[in-house]
């Protein structure tokens, strides 16, 4: 890569419309400013800051490195939508998309991810932690058996909060929820 090149890839990465950042085993090594803006910090913030003080709760932090673990080591990238909190403790929707620089070795060992803010599109619903892993995986399509071996609950206590959310939410299927939750129309 000569000069010019690296300087257009810098102006890209500064200048880019989504967040950027790499990471090493979950700690934040760099990020383009679109990335703290997302989040509300200042860059100076967020490097050398683990990646959990971006999540609602610890516990969403550490399932989600389960989540991601194997597709990355399999195919060299994951993606998902999920929740995430801003620095003033409001939530909102994003898509993430990995990819590792460490794919035989462990994936999460060095990584690096985008970020697009979904809130615009996809408001966030007064939800519990629970019910935000379940819907992020319902979204996900998985099955009700493939939730409780990520989350390792039950089975049948995914397809309860399941039933308590299409209640809620006066939904007669996941499609309906789903549509509800992200105030798309059906």
């Amino acid at each position: 890569m000569d000069a010019e090149e690296k300087e257009l890839s810098l102006i890209a990465y500064e200048h880019a419309p989504i967040g950027i950042v790499m990471t090493e085993n979950r700690i934040i090594r760099a990020c383009n400013p679109a990335f703290a803006s997302i989040f509300g910090y200042q860059r100076s913030e967020l490097v050398g800051a683990s990646f959990a003080i971006l999540y609602p709760s610890i516990e969403e932090f550490v399932k989600i490195r389960d989540v991601g673990k194997e597709p990355l080591r399999r195919y060299n990238k994951y993606s998902d939508e999920r929740i995430m909190a801003r620095k003033n403790g409001s939530l909102f929707w994003c898509r993430v998309r990995g990819h590792t620089l460490t794919p035989d070795d462990d994936p999460l060992r060095k990584a690096v991810w985008s970020i697009a803010d979904l809130s615009d599109h996809k408001p966030v619903a007064s939800l519990t932690t629970r019910e935000r892993q379940i819907v992020m995986h319902l979204g996900e399509g998985r099955t009700s058996k493939e939730i409780a071996r990520t989350l390792d609950i039950s089975p049948r206590t995914v397809e309860a909060y399941r039933a308590r959310l299409m209640k809620k939410y006066g939904a007669v299927n996941v499609a309906e929820l789903l549509s509800h939750l992200s105030s798309m129309p059906q």
